[in-house]
């Protein structure tokens, strides 16, 4: 069963729990324990005080049923659902390869694939991906898998129903894209579900997504089989580096995006797995980890456990492990892959000589080039004085019997020199920050009313040329945009993002903003709190 932790007060139904084996574990936060553990975590008493409490409970609605030291009732008030015993891996996956077979990938889904997340219909073929079936189809696939000779009892996502039939857990509710699971052999282990519309409680912020997505299994239901927590692998078993995250989907569009070798877990704090994992690719002759979490392990402390419990595991198997970081204003390694992959098929906007000039972007005797430009080139109709983006007595000024110097004196009266300063959270030593790469209302939440200068470091001071007319707010974007991805060779710091901090100054003063989700919030700043370099 799944439901809400009260540990870490996730509401994303991350806990799950197992009657048969009295047992329970949080996917988020990663606590565990019987059901004394849980009841004691969550009152802030002993085992042995949980265990007085329960009973007492129990009595007092008229049960009392008796339990033994380790907490567990003989009885239970309601019979519990018998669980088959799980069938074997080659079983597991001959069974699943069969029901893929059977199961076709919708429209709709097969161009979220393409658009959203960038695959060809190619890799979308490769990986397996198929949408889950109407919830009428359930008994009759499964009819159709046995009498292909597939093994049903013990597969993860069968049961028997409430009319004695064998079916599988498909449901409207829970409609979506299929996900195969796929061990390091090759052989598919699991079934995961991205639901089309993630489940939410009720009672969660609207910032909250909910959970999207849900491993198909059918613990607790009669004759069904849970699945554990299996780690996802795509690409080489035997490459010199493997990268880790976190989800299966995740892991497969980074591979088809660059061809390097990932791995993934079912969960960012459901590592357990990653031990026996990093056994074997250190004897397949592997060296290095590199730990490619989402970028909220800043911010989060359940995802940065999770990425330093990956650390850890590699460094006990013999491997040597990185952090990797990249872009922050994408949250998933494969949101940056897909963006920079997109980027790079893009063409360049274009902009006229006078615009760049005006910019900074070019030297005066760019204008040379331009004009060979438009002479060679298709003009399509275009005059040299709009192809250059000069007005009439500027590009009169081009004649020859003027000086260039009277056009490039023009010029440069009409742009100024607009300096800033960037400054970025000292993130170094795995350190984490509730409001790292969040917006102003974390930083708000975390109980700042300004940003702490003291967890800053200054990064760059510069500047740009400017025309008179651009606003402090475009100068922002244009900082925004000049530092990201294709850094300066100068600039030592991370792509500007959510939570930096960039300072606009001149002769008339200096301001300061905080950039936000979505444009700049005017801040107060102290930078001589803000620690220097690198």
């Amino acid at each position: 069963m799944y439901a809400d932790c009260p540990i870490c007060g996730d509401r994303r139904g991350k806990l799950g729990i197992s009657p048969e084996k009295n047992v329970w574990r949080c996917n988020y936060c990663g606590e565990g324990g019987g059901m004394l553990a849980l009841y004691a975590r969550v009152y802030g008493i002993s085992n042995s005080e949980a265990y007085r409490e329960i009973c007492d409970t129990l009595a007092a609605d008229g049960f009392a049923p008796a339990y033994d030291a380790a907490g567990k009732s003989p009885s239970a008030n309601m019979p519990e659902q018998a669980q088959a015993v799980k069938a074997d891996a080659a079983e597991i996956h001959r069974t699943y390869s069969a029901l893929l077979s059977l199961l076709t990938l919708t429209s709709a889904h097969r161009e979220h694939l393409r658009t959203a997340r960038g695959l060809t219909d190619e890799q979308i073929e490769r990986f397996g991906f198929k949408s889950t079936p109407p919830s009428r189809m359930c008994r009759t696939l499964t009819e159709r898998l046995k009498r292909m000779g597939c093994t049903i009892q013990g597969v993860p996502g069968f049961y028997i129903n409430d009319y004695g039939k064998w079916t599988v857990k498909f449901y409207q509710r829970t409609a979506g894209i299929v996900i195969p699971i796929v061990a390091i052999d090759g052989q598919i282990q699991a079934l995961q579900i991205r639901l089309d519309i993630p489940i939410k409680d009720p009672n969660d912020p609207p910032e909250k997504c909910g959970t999207k997505y849900l491993p198909l299994s059918s613990a607790g239901k009669n004759m069904g089989a849970g699945t554990s927590s299996p780690v996802h692998f795509v690409g080489d078993p035997g490459a010199a580096t493997v990268y880790v995250t976190e989800g299966a989907l995740k892991a497969d569009i980074c591979h088809a995006l660059t061809g390097k070798t990932f791995a993934a877990t079912i969960g960012a704090n459901n590592v357990a797995a990653l031990d026996g994992l990093f056994a074997q690719l250190k004897r397949n002759g592997v060296r290095r980890i590199i730990e490619a979490d989402d970028m909220d392990k800043f911010s989060n402390q359940m995802v940065n456990r999770g990425a330093l419990k990956i650390r850890q595991m590699a460094e006990h198997n013999g491997l040597a492990c990185q952090r990797l970081v990249w872009n922050p204003n994408y949250k998933g390694i494969d949101d940056w892959l897909l963006a920079r992959h997109r980027k790079e098929k893009k063409e360049q906007n274009s902009m006229n000589f006078k615009e760049m000039y005006l910019s900074g972007l070019c030297e005066f005797d760019h204008i040379d080039q331009c004009m060979r430009q438009w002479s060679h080139g298709p003009r399509n109709g275009i005059r040299l004085k709009e192809h250059l983006g000069l007005t009439d007595e500027e590009y009169g000024l081009l004649n020859p019997k003027y000086p260039e110097d009277l056009l490039r004196d023009r010029l440069d009266q009409q742009r100024q020199k607009r300096c800033f300063r960037i400054y970025q959270l000292d993130l170094q030593g795995d350190r984490v920050i509730p409001f790292a790469f969040q917006g102003i209302e974390k930083l708000w939440e975390a109980g700042f009313d300004q940003p702490p200068a003291n967890e800053y470091r200054l990064v760059y001071d510069g500047y740009f040329y400017a025309p008179l007319e651009q606003t402090d707010t475009e100068i922002l974007e244009r900082v925004f945009s000049a530092f990201n991805d294709d850094l300066p060779k100068d600039y030592h710091g991370r792509s500007v993002s959510v939570s930096d901090v960039i300072e606009l100054y001149g002769e008339t003063g200096r301001s300061y903003y905080y950039c936000d989700r979505i444009g700049f919030k005017p801040v107060q700043f102290s930078p001589l709190l803000a620690k220097k370099g690198t």
